[in-house]
């Protein structure tokens, strides 16, 4: 007997139609994987179970959970029912927590909502719960505030809320999705523990498509708000039978054609990090005692020649932001040198910066909180040319933005456009035509792939590969996605707790490597092939 059953869902948000037909069971102790692109409809899928839709959406067909019918319940039931009977894990845990409230209170408030709890139960049983998702108290105490928290923690959280009075149904929408291959494997691991403990239904949504499979008994893909296929995963994944699934499963595994490989021992070097260390104050204790200073970064140094392609891997709190923020002088070093162009830029004033910052760029991991929402792609992709010596006029600007939006697939009408226009994968361009339109000898990518689909990802991969062979841009990719570093780089450095630990050509340190660092990395990474061999092994 199914515990969730949802039939012929369909639904439509003013004019526009989100969902068509849809057909989806969970079954009491079964992984049910829902798989698309952004924009299929996966999200709306889940907030549709959850009665979590816009006021002018409209909702018709038949969602019952353990025989209640959904789309017909008041909202009191439903406020039973979120978090008691049906959790949810949402995609970004620092929105989904509240800021002001410790982490105790956050995870004790449903638990003494939905029961009859003192405050002193409710909070013996969130403690419980964070020490059974990984957060021990004497080291992690209640106290805490989410931003206190890595992304990692922050995620662990928000699974210790939706799983504290453990619901029959758990809803995870891209549980792991900005976490570290080690970190995520953990986070996998939690929630199958989770249901085979109490056989609670889990819905897994992901666009990645190898986490999917290694969760998953069955699968369900949607494209456009429509069932493209749905069965067993293995079965479903390997044989491939919708174009639109052999589709998904290229782009998954899709490496971009680069007409050469970089030759590093050629040319001078256009940046060199000498024993670079970085250490930050330590947390106050008490009023008298203050904690011992943190060292993020520990006499690293690294060489990059012009055109070359370097991969920065790593989990998550390891250095690799805060090494990028040296690099791009937005931070400054405890000690050590950082040279660009053969100029030590280490303790330059922002005026003696300004020929660097000509040259050396960056795109973010999330372009849209990267970019102002009142401004115009216009105004935001020209923003780096006020570090040109020559002011272009307002005719030349509009031309070179108009050229950089072009080399990046984008139409130079697109200038007049908000950010909000754009997809998610678009706005990702827009980031990379900002940090090219100076035309830079280096760009430094962080996570710059991370929360994208794998169609999506595929194409901004094959962009970066263009602009490396046509501008003979030079990027440090800063990465936890290993496929991502085998399919675009020329080398490989393992940083671990503030100091690379392993360095070498890219496909030498992920097949053969040689740290324990980097093999844990290369073992917790999800590979589709392997995870559809050993889910069909399993089955006989």
């Amino acid at each position: 007997m199914s515990l969730l059953e949802i039939e012929n869902l369909s639904l439509s948000i003013g004019d526009t139609q989100i969902l068509k037909d849809i057909e989806l069971s969970v079954a009491p102790g079964e992984v049910m994987g829902l798989v698309g692109e952004s924009g299929s409809g996966k999200s709306m899928t889940a907030l549709t179970m959850m009665r979590l839709l816009p006021h002018a959406a409209r909702a018709t067909g038949r969602v019952s959970f353990d025989g209640i019918d959904i789309l017909a319940a008041s909202e009191d039931q439903m406020c039973a029912l979120r978090g008691d009977d049906i959790g949810m894990v949402f995609q970004e845990p620092m929105t989904a927590l509240n800021p002001v409230k410790t982490i105790g209170e956050q995870v004790a408030e449903g638990i003494r909502w939905h029961t009859r709890a003192t405050r002193a139960q409710a909070e013996e049983r969130a403690r419980k719960m964070l020490d059974r998702v990984g957060l021990p108290s004497a080291e992690f105490p209640m106290s805490r505030y989410p931003h206190e928290l890595s992304g990692g923690q922050r995620q662990r959280v928000v699974i210790a809320i939706a799983c504290a009075l453990k619901p029959k149904l758990l809803i995870a929408d891209e549980p792991t999705t900005a976490l570290d291959v080690v970190l995520q494997a953990q986070i996998l691991d939690l929630l199958r523990d989770l249901v085979a403990e109490s056989r609670m239904g889990l819905l897994l949504i992901s666009h990645d498509l190898a986490v999917v499979t290694e969760m998953a008994d069955r699968i369900t893909i949607l494209r456009r708000g429509e069932v493209m296929e749905a069965g067993d995963t293995a079965r479903t994944l390997s044989e491939q039978l919708h174009p639109y699934t052999r589709q998904l499963a290229q782009a998954s595994m899709h490496v971009p054609a680069r007409a050469r490989r970089h030759d590093a021992s050629q040319g001078k070097p256009l940046l060199q990090v000498e024993g670079v260390t970085r250490d930050y104050r330590g947390r106050r204790a008490s009023l008298f005692r203050r904690a011992p200073d943190i060292r993020a970064v520990d006499d690293v140094s690294l060489s990059m020649t012009p055109g070359q392609s370097v991969a920065l891997v790593g989990r998550s709190g390891c250095g690799k932001s805060t090494l990028a923020r040296m690099i791009l002088a937005l931070d400054r070093p405890s000690s050590g040198t950082i040279r660009f162009r053969g100029e030590t830029i280490t303790g330059k004033s922002e005026a003696d910066l300004k020929p660097a910052r000509r040259d050396m760029q960056v795109v973010f991991q999330d372009p849209y909180g990267s970019f102002d929402p009142r401004q115009k792609v216009e105004k935001l992709v020209s923003e780096p040319l006020h570090v040109l010596e020559k002011k272009p006029t307002r005719a030349e600007r509009r031309e070179m933005v108009a050229h950089a939006l072009h080399e990046v697939g984008l139409d130079q009408r697109d200038m007049e456009k908000y950010p909000h226009e754009f997809s998610g994968g678009q706005r990702q361009r827009l980031s990379i035509a900002r940090a090219i339109i100076t035309r830079p000898k280096l760009v430094v990518a962080d996570e710059p792939v991370s929360a994208l689909d794998v169609s999506i990802r595929a194409q901004i991969l094959d962009l970066f590969a263009e602009l490396n062979q046509k501008l003979g841009i030079a990027y440090l990719f800063i990465t936890h996605d290993l496929t991502v570093a085998r399919a675009i780089t020329d080398e490989v450095l393992v940083m671990h707790e503030g100091k690379i630990v392993e360095r070498g050509k890219t496909h030498e340190v992920l097949d053969h490597p040689q740290s324990e660092a980097a093999r844990a990395l290369v073992t917790a990474a999800p590979d589709l092939h392997r995870a559809i061999a050993r889910k069909m092994q399993e089955q006989g």
